[in-house]
């Protein structure tokens, strides 16, 4: 179902056909890179927080972690992220698999600058086996991202 959820919305960007599916998990960055043959930053992270009531997923790259101090100065609230039981009935898509294609209405989406440098992006298609090869303007487009933020930190050992 999630996995039709993000085809039908890719679709309407001429994307559909872009989905990869395995034979193994991609649910961590570890085995989407794995999984996909590419580097941990190319795996796009998309991280579900609590902003108030408000749910928002934020994309960012695999090296990259959150920084409280920068989320903190964006939202005006501490980084809360979404309890596992409750990611898929407040996102559209379950822990492993959460993409901002064909998520809930009231979700917003944000993009991480730690995006910004790389060509080619993964992010997951609705499923812990699933992934959609895109450019960073592909991604901006189906996204329907509210805005390009910087909350993060690189992580300096990561691939």
């Amino acid at each position: 179902m999630s996995l039709q959820k993000a085809k039908e919305h890719l679709k309407k960007y001429g994307l559909e056909d872009r989905i990869k599916e395995f034979d193994v998990s991609s649910a961590t960055v570890l085995e989407a890179a794995n999984a996909i043959g590419c580097e941990e930053k190319n795996i796009v992270k998309t991280l579900s927080f609590l902003v108030g009531e408000q749910p928002i997923l934020i994309a960012v790259s695999g090296n990259a972690k959150i920084d409280n101090h920068k989320f903190k100065t964006e939202f005006n609230t501490k980084a809360k992220m979404i309890p596992f039981d409750q990611v898929e009935p407040l996102i559209g898509h379950a822990v492993g698999g959460v993409c901002p294609f064909g998520v809930n209405e009231n979700v917003n989406v944000y993009l991480d600058s730690s995006l910004k440098s790389l060509d080619i992006l993964y992010p997951a298609a609705g499923t812990s086996n699933s992934a959609v090869k895109l450019t960073l303007e592909e991604l901006e487009q189906a996204s329907n991202y509210k805005k390009w933020i910087d909350v993060c930190k690189e992580e300096e050992n990561s691939k």
